[in-house]
């Protein structure tokens, strides 16, 4: 059973472990304003808000696409939809701009498209004072980047979100109250079908009782099971309430690396801050990684764990030198915890170091080591796709290096796209190491990559293309390093050798 508020009212249903949120509403619940577009997190047709009680008190609502988002995760949360927004005949702001910009034609994502702009919204008045927070093209970019319309065009969807501000302020008032402290939390049952434990015991717990459950967390990929290959999940343990899997602790390494563990459950909206302040090139590319329904809920953890020849994060994480604390049952009782670096991580395709001797059956990513960066460390990640966001790598190249009078070192170059796994690119290191980035050095360097990659072709790109796309990403990499070895003057240009919009 599963327990929450919908618009402001207790719900209490009943729900197979493999139904989503869109399934809830639409079929369980009769609310049909949510549509169902792509099934698979692209279109945002479907996107509903969910609100969460902050430690002080107040609800915080971020969107969400309901086609991929299990319904039990939604448990003592507040869920909105297109209908709870209207009081009677009185519009919430983001509707009636939308209404006089003529911002729908068909309508069919019209309720999605209020839905982010309904969250924009919320963040906007959050942070409100006596006026309303800026709106800057980028927030405003994030904020529907998400959402797809055949019609419109955008520019009045544009014009609805800069202009709701300036509507009277139509809220529901049961948007500010947190969920009822009486609603029930889900406890941990050995015949749960859907285990939603709060404790890393408790999740050891279940993956000792049931190591054949697949583990969700965000599910931005796992639920693409459901809607594209209609398979069934019997049973699944959830690992969002998992207080160890959700937290982000200063560390300092063995080995004197200071850094963060950041627990495996973290979303990707939650690294964005720490991202932003001590890896920008990584928080970049966050913006190009999902849309904001994505990035909500996503989570590093998942990416690692997913094992996916392009996925977005690995290969950053591999050029910072990155670790895994994996955690499992032990023998007996307890757990059995260790660390890995994440180069001994990835096996082959979809394959990885968890689950791979019966005596580490049910290990889980407990949390990822990102080291603090060093003052004289470098790092440039660039991925190429087909479309700017939402979009999938075709190819994505991440550098971190040091240079030291003049030469090279601790050079690791990281690539995904190009093996069966996310992987770096040890020969082409091993020619740079120790090297002036010259144009001598660096074409040794990329007549190194075919020895590193023989990568395959699909609907992304051939192979051929993506040798090419490697070679020339470490050579915009050699451009660089020119450029700023001459000073701010080398260049009319204060931007680098590609647009703006896709790099940094």
């Amino acid at each position: 059973m599963i327990d929450f508020m919908l618009n402001g009212q207790p719900r209490h249903c009943e729900a197979l472990p493999d139904t989503s949120v869109l399934e809830l509403l639409r079929e369980t619940l009769g609310q049909t304003g949510t549509k169902e577009g792509c099934a698979s997190g692209d279109c945002g047709a479907c996107t509903v808000a969910i609100g969460e009680a902050s430690s002080d008190g107040r609800v915080r609502y971020h969107s969400a696409n309901a086609c991929i988002t299990p319904a039990h995760q939604i448990q003592d949360r507040h869920l909105v939809t297109v209908e709870g927004l209207a009081q009677g005949e009185r519009l919430h702001p983001a509707q009636a701009a939308m209404v006089d910009c003529h911002a729908s034609q068909c309508g069919f994502c019209t309720p999605g498209i209020v839905m982010s702009l309904f969250t924009l919204y919320e963040a906007q008045h959050e942070s409100m004072t006596a006026l309303p927070a800026p709106l800057t093209p980028q927030r405003l970019e994030a904020a529907l980047g998400g959402n797809l319309c055949r019609c419109t065009g955008y520019r009045p969807i544009r014009d609805a979100a800069l202009t709701m501000s300036d509507y009277p302020e139509q809220r529901p008032g049961w948007l500010d109250l947190a969920v009822d402290a009486t609603v029930p939390t889900r406890a941990l049952h050995a015949d749960d079908t859907f285990l939603q434990p709060t404790t890393l015991d408790e999740l050891i717990e279940a993956r000792r009782q049931h190591p054949e459950a697949p583990i969700v967390a965000g599910g931005t990929d796992l639920w693409l099971e459901v809607t594209q290959r209609l398979k069934r999940f019997e049973r699944l343990v959830d690992v969002t309430r998992v207080a160890e899997l959700n937290a982000i602790e200063a560390t300092t390494l063995d080995d004197g690396r200071a850094g963060w563990w950041i627990g495996a459950a973290v979303t990707y909206s939650r690294l964005e801050p720490l991202f932003a302040e001590h890896y920008p090139a990584f928080a970049h590319l966050l913006h190009r990684l999902g849309s904001a329904q994505v990035r909500n809920r996503g989570t590093l953890g998942g990416n690692i764990a997913n094992a996916s020849p392009i996925g977005d994060t690995p290969p950053v994480l591999l050029a910072l030198e990155s670790r895994l604390w994996l955690a499992g049952p032990e023998e007996g009782a307890g757990k059995a915890e260790r660390e890995l670096s994440l180069d001994d991580f990835f096996l082959d395709y979809k394959q990885t170091a968890l689950n791979q001797d019966k005596e580490r059956e049910g290990e889980v990513i407990r949390a990822i080591f990102l080291p603090r960066p060093d003052t004289d460390r470098h790092l440039k990640v660039w991925k190429l796709s087909k479309r700017r966001e939402d979009d999938i790598s075709a190819v994505l190249g991440a550098f971190s290096w040091r240079l030291e009078n003049g030469l090279l070192r601790d050079v690791r170059l990281a690539f995904g796209g190009m093996a069966a796994i996310p992987k770096r690119a040890a020969a082409a290191e091993a020619v740079l190491e120790g090297q002036p980035p010259t144009v001598a050095s660096f074409q040794a360097a990329r007549a190194a990559l075919k020895e590193d990659f023989q990568p395959m072709s699909d609907v992304r790109g051939s192979a051929h293309y993506r040798e090419l796309s490697a070679a020339n990403l470490l050579e915009r990499l050699r451009l660089v390093l020119m450029r700023e070895d001459q000073g701010p003057d080398a260049t009319d240009s204060p931007r680098e050798v590609m647009l703006h919009a896709y790099a940094h």
